[in-house]
């Protein structure tokens, strides 16, 4: 069908859209059609600025002929392999590449298909880790408010925003830490130099319910969905402090911050923090096929494997129909081989300083509460609307979308997330119709 054919009635009717006012939405449909370097085409032939990189997947701009070619090649000799009992050189290959751009020690990769399943992986990781060492009381999670870590039931349980918990009812028991987002009006530039004593917060929670019954603590090193919340200067160190002390395992949940969106490969090199479990996703194949991986360290693998019994018989028994999937992995080499070759982290790098300058330069314009940034990446909290708080995020954001800016909203925030190919005029393009909707926004 052409983009620009005319459609029946009820022609969207089965789709029924994810993380989407599917009312809202089909009375007024936002199609893109096409995408190129860091521009989307939208159906009615405009482009339309990527400001969000994808869902924060596409930092190497749309399209890489490298990639794509990549992906050809791959559907043409191998388009599946069985992910159970047998297994194609790219996995291993991947796998390899992936270790070398991890913190120390963490270097055993298991593949998955997405963000919300490397969560719930690790997750139960690293339960079946304590059990395998004789510890089986060891079963409590412990997440963060405005914590986001996917959609699965594990996921939603240790994540701390309630719009994506409360329909569904009781999810696996999990207790939450404080977020680390300061006051609105706060204006921090980076890592903000208060707040590292809420990490404390968690000796509370072992003195209820003590380190023998608690499996791990789960943080994203900055979070992305609830607005860019940014940790305090030495808050990320006294977490590890606190989990070595009482035996407690960290997982950083690391689908947003993995593969260059800080400027560094990780969020755990950027911060200075190695966790025992690293999950990602998102960056690692740009977007173009959906690939999760968990990272964890050699000794909670090897403890699987020296469980005894035949060998034969499965040391872990979880994986996916779609795990370490060959086109995915063909995806995820040319894809790094592009962050190398571009030498995309020292782009980050080179223009985030200038990012924050411009996304700064916000402050003071209509209904602007507060901007919270690091590396490319930026929340901007709006002022509520009289009781309707995601009101004006939404307007924002269709008032840039109709300009030619994709930008997210959510909560009541709007999130940036530039790609890394931007050029410093497109950022301050930007900035600039984005404070024109803000101050043209009731």
């Amino acid at each position: 069908m052409s983009a620009f054919a005319p459609r029946a009635d009820g022609w969207m009717d089965a789709h029924w859209m994810a993380f989407t006012g599917n009312r809202e939405f089909k009375a007024n449909p936002r199609l893109l059609v096409a995408a190129e370097g860091a521009y989307y085409r939208s159906e009615d032939g405009r482009r339309i600025y990527d400001g969000l990189s994808g869902l924060w997947c596409t930092g190497l701009g749309h399209s890489r002929r490298e990639i794509v070619e990549a992906v050809s090649r791959q559907v043409r000799e191998l388009d599946y392999s069985p992910a159970f009992q047998f297994a194609h050189p790219l996995s291993f290959e991947l796998a390899n590449r992936i270790v070398a751009k991890m913190p120390s020690g963490l270097n055993r990769v298991f593949f998955t298909g997405s963000g919300s399943e490397s969560v719930d992986t690790a997750l139960k990781m690293a339960r079946a880790y304590w059990r395998a060492k004789g510890q089986a009381g060891k079963t409590r999670l412990i997440g963060r408010a405005k914590g986001y870590h996917g959609v699965n039931f594990g996921g939603i349980s240790v994540g701390g925003m309630v719009g994506n918990r409360k329909i569904f009812g009781q999810g696996i028991e999990a207790d939450h830490l404080p977020h680390t987002q300061p006051p609105l009006g706060s204006f921090f530039k980076g890592m903000p130099d208060q707040g590292a004593e809420l990490a404390d917060e968690l000796l509370q929670l072992i003195a209820l319910h003590d380190a023998s019954t608690i499996a791990a603590v789960i943080v994203e090193p900055f979070s992305g969905s609830a607005g860019v919340v940014i940790p305090p200067v030495g808050y990320l160190q006294r977490l590890r402090e606190i989990c070595t002390a009482h035996g407690i395992l960290l997982i950083f949940d690391e689908v947003i911050t993995g593969f260059g969106r800080c400027g560094e490969w990780t969020g755990s090199a950027a911060f200075g923090v190695t966790p025992d479990i690293l999950t990602a996703a998102k960056q690692i194949t740009n977007g173009v096929q959906p690939l999760g991986i968990v990272v964890a360290r050699q000794e909670i693998h090897d403890c699987f494997m020296n469980l005894g019994g035949p060998d034969y018989m499965l040391e872990f028994p979880h994986g996916y129909t779609y795990s370490a999937h060959p086109v995915a992995c063909a995806a995820g080499l040319a894809s790094l081989d592009l962050l190398e070759r571009d030498e995309a982290l020292a782009r980050v790098k080179t223009l985030a300083p200038k990012f924050e300058a411009a996304v700064h330069g916000l402050k003071g314009a209509r209904h602007v509460a507060d901007i919270r940034n690091y590396g490319l990446a930026a929340g901007i909290s709006v002022a509520a609307a009289p009781g309707e708080s995601a009101k004006r995020p939404f307007e924002i954001a269709m008032s840039m979308y109709a300009k030619g800016y994709y930008v997210r909203y959510g909560g009541d925030t709007i999130q940036l997330a530039p790609p890394f190919i931007s050029t410093e005029a497109e950022i301050d393009s930007l900035i600039s119709a984005l404070g024109d909707s803000f101050n043209t926004t009731a």
